[in-house]
């Protein structure tokens, strides 16, 4: 349950003065997808959080803070700079971990503040985005918690050997799959919390 997000995004909504209704059609989400976000259930991802930011007059780093403050539950993050990438990632890691926190960014720079401000359990990352290396992403998000358990993505096997260079714990070729991700979860550094797999 995202308890604490779904609590925030009520008050905001509530403080604007907007319905379920008025704020999804603001976002163009259906109004049950708010509602779902409302009670808990789901959250929505990285570009979506800074889209309502947008409309309900916030920062986005209070709705990204807020969603991380999830009851406890492992954070995850996927970067890819494909927005088609993480439209097909994120429902899968949803799946396999429904009671992480999964969030999804296009750009490096915006997952390393993230995880500045936010305790990164688990990372899946592309190795290759424009300027900016997954390689030395990852060595970023170590830097800030050696404790993140990284697992790259790339369609291209022969980084694997990179890959292993740079304290990631796993690597996985695209497309990402619930059986490839479940693969994963056994040679993770820091195991994650029990029952956050859903096998």
């Amino acid at each position: 349950m995202n308890a604490f997000f779904a609590e925030t995004l009520r008050n905001l909504r509530a403080d604007r003065g907007l319905s379920q209704r008025d704020l999804a059609n603001q976002v163009y989400v259906t109004r049950s997808t708010i509602a779902r976000w409302e009670n808990g259930s789901r959250l929505p991802d990285a570009s979506m959080i800074a889209r309502l930011a947008s409309c309900l007059g916030v920062n986005v780093s209070v709705l990204l803070s807020a969603a991380a403050e999830s009851d406890g539950s492992p954070n995850v993050i996927m970067v890819d700079d494909r927005k088609v990438i993480l439209t097909g990632g994120l429902p899968v890691l949803e799946e396999v971990m429904p009671s992480a926190t999964v969030v999804g960014f296009t750009r490096p720079s915006e997952a390393v503040e993230y995880a500045k401000a936010n305790r990164v359990d688990l990372a899946f990352l592309d190795i290759e985005m424009g300027n900016t290396s997954g390689l030395d992403l990852c060595r970023a998000l170590l830097d800030i918690n050696p404790r993140t358990n990284v697992v790259f993505l790339t369609a291209y096997a022969e980084y694997s050997l990179d890959a292993w260079n740079t304290g990631a714990s796993g690597f996985m070729v695209k497309p990402i799959t619930p059986e490839g991700v479940r693969e994963q979860f056994g040679r993770l550094r820091y195991p994650l919390s029990g029952g956050v797999v859903n096998d």
